[in-house]
């Protein structure tokens, strides 16, 4: 996936805001009308799309309980003391106000004004829309009053279920469906949009980002990892106990934690609903950290006979970042100095500077460098400039995989030839496979790598035995509609490309089993999928490869953490001769992605057999 800070900044409008709510679309509606005195339940109604959409509403009473005051959309939310007796309507509503607003939280006020239905990130991007009263004029009836009590949301009132089917006739949206609160996760939180909520003693499963946001689950044994998270395991798991965290407050004061930590006694605000991951409990009271004392991983040190071979996302690697030493520390501490390492993600010699560049030897030296001044080996390197601006990515970066490997320990098979634009293929040399070229990148031209990072390709010998490895980046998955998105199930669009990549990398590795049916063949790299999903499914075709991740419990297979969620996206897939000896060991180091300070937003993985 695109760096989550690089996505986060381009998407922003104000680069110091802690809300989400940046950027928003107006719903279509029919022509306004005139609506006499209603109630917050009543503009709430028992849908997603408020009744009184488009109208306008005179006098609609409530009681401030939070104000945002900051970001592009200011405002208060208010909620009526007297709530009615139907579980899907909800009491609370958010008052855009555009400026500062200057009603303050225990104000009884009255509002006039337009009821509308914002969609957080626009129409095309599938989410849920926010109901809100637009152009208000705001009386203060009286100050001081008491904030409605807060709406305890915790393991017993969010439902096992995520979300109900789509409606059909409206292309899988579920806009227009009668919630169901004691059924459906998201049908409960759209029950208490816009109202005071409250969860207790909470677990963070996604550590605090650079936006003062983390995640915490109210559910503590929903497919709980080892060290604190929670683990998607299956597009029917999505972990209906997840829910984000902002504030009212200072960021200066909001909550450094990492996955497994814990907001001790309770976090109390408005519930809210924003681009970047859904309902969101907005806090005007926090709880008080607790540290679980999360560390970062060590991996085993691989024997005389066994070859490590290891895949690492550097997010975005340029030689202006601060961040070599750190990648040289997790390399020769945390992953103990694989002999083959894949690397995603390395920039060109001036980074995001788009000139023409395309050269890494820059980067790459300063990282070998670093990585020796940490005690490491001194890893020689093989890559392929990409042609300029035809890999996707940040642009101007030019990024792509490459390999570093310990020359002490394994020699890379140097074949003349390769380059951007010629594809690499399969001969037979002595009766076994050989690549035409070393390194070799797998079929540039071919649509599925269109503006995408091509496979590396590359043949190594260890003990005498080769091994080939395929370095890949699948295409990200930016533009999927997002979990809480209006359509369920939400539309996985990225996929498509990915699904084509898979297939060309599936081909490549037939065409050396081909040739050498006990060929030792790994694919690895950030393939942007999970392990349970179509792209690994056609990368290990019928039985050419095999996701080696699978090897560990559910409980531990996770790569990167978003939204709350720990998933795989990083994977190293290998052939038949790897997996049938049962010699392997596969170990996913969290080092990155639990915590809040990562130097990546990935984890690294480490495969460690005897060829």
């Amino acid at each position: 996936m695109p760096s989550k800070s690089s996505a986060r900044l381009a998407a922003l409008t104000v680069a110091a805001v802690c809300s989400a709510a940046a950027v928003v679309q107006t719903i279509v509606l029919p022509t306004p009308a005139h609506a006499d005195s209603v109630r917050i339940h009543d503009i709430q109604g028992t849908t997603r799309i408020s009744p009184y959409a488009g109208q306008k509403v005179a006098d609609v009473a409530g009681i401030v309980t939070g104000v945002r005051a900051y970001g592009s959309s200011k405002g208060f939310w208010m909620q009526d003391p007297d709530p009615d007796a139907d579980p899907a309507t909800s009491e609370g509503v958010f008052v855009f106000t555009s400026s500062a607003p200057k009603a303050a939280v225990g104000d009884s006020v009255t509002v006039t004004g337009t009821v509308s239905e914002y969609v957080p990130g626009g129409a095309s991007s599938g989410n849920q829309s926010v109901t809100e009263i637009t152009k208000p004029a705001v009386t203060v009836v009286s100050s001081g009053n008491a904030v409605p009590a807060p709406v305890v949301v915790d393991a017993s009132s969010v439902p096992a279920a995520y979300a109900p089917a789509g409606d059909t006739a409206a292309n899988g949206s579920v806009n227009g469906l009668t919630l169901q609160p004691s059924k459906y996760a998201l049908d409960h939180y759209e029950s208490l949009e816009g109202m005071n909520v409250q969860v207790a003693d909470a677990r963070v499963v996604t550590a605090t980002d650079p936006y003062s946001e983390l995640w915490v689950t109210v559910k503590p044994h929903e497919h709980a990892s080892r060290r604190g998270g929670t683990v998607y395991g299956s597009y029917d798991s999505q972990n209906t106990g997840r829910i984000q965290i902002q504030s009212l407050g200072s960021t200066a004061d909001f909550p450094v934690a990492n996955v497994g930590d814990t907001l001790a006694g309770t976090t109390t605000g408005p519930l809210d609903y924003n681009q970047y991951g859904g309902y969101t409990l907005v806090a005007d009271h926090m709880g008080t950290l607790r540290s679980a004392g999360l560390r970062r991983e060590t991996t085993r040190k691989q024997s005389r006979g066994e070859l490590a071979v290891a895949t690492y996302n550097v997010e975005n690697l340029d030689p202006s970042d601060s961040t070599f030493e750190a990648h040289a520390s997790a390399i020769v501490n945390n992953l103990q100095s694989p002999d083959i390492v894949s690397l995603e993600e390395i920039q060109d010699d001036n980074g995001a500077t788009d000139d023409g560049t395309v050269d890494a030897s820059v980067t790459v030296n300063k990282l070998i460098d670093a990585i020796v001044a940490a005690g490491g080996p001194k890893y020689e390197w093989r890559s392929i400039d990409p042609v300029n601006d035809q890999d996707g990515g940040e642009p101007g970066g030019n990024i792509r995989q490459g390999f570093l490997f310990n020359p002490a320990r394994v020699s890379f098979t140097d074949r003349p030839g390769g380059d951007s634009t010629t594809a690499v293929g399969v001969t037979r040399e002595h009766g076994k496979a050989a690549l035409t070229f070393s390194p070799g990148r797998i079929d540039p031209a071919s649509d599925a790598w269109k503006s995408s990072r091509k496979p590396l390709a590359g043949e190594f010998v260890f003990r005498g035995r080769t091994v080939f490895v395929v370095a890949n980046h699948f295409a990200s998955k930016g533009g999927d509609q997002g979990l809480t998105s209006q359509y369920q199930p939400p539309t996985r669009g990225s996929e498509v490309q990915r699904h084509l990549q898979a297939a060309e990398v599936n081909s490549f590795v037939k065409d050396i089993l081909k040739v050498q049916k006990n060929a030792d063949v790994i694919a690895l790299g950030d393939m942007n999928d999970f392990e349970f999903s179509g792209t690994a499914k056609i990368l290990e075709g019928d039985g050419e490869l095999w996701s080696a991740i699978k090897s560990l419990p559910r409980s531990e297979r996770y790569t990167y953490d978003y939204q709350g969620n720990q998933q795989v996206l990083d994977q190293i897939l290998i052939s038949p001769s790897i997996r049938r000896g049962c010699d392997f060991e596969y170990d996913s180091v969290h080092i990155n992605s639990e915590f809040h300070d990562q130097i990546s937003d990935h984890d690294p993985q480490v495969l460690r057999f005897h060829p």
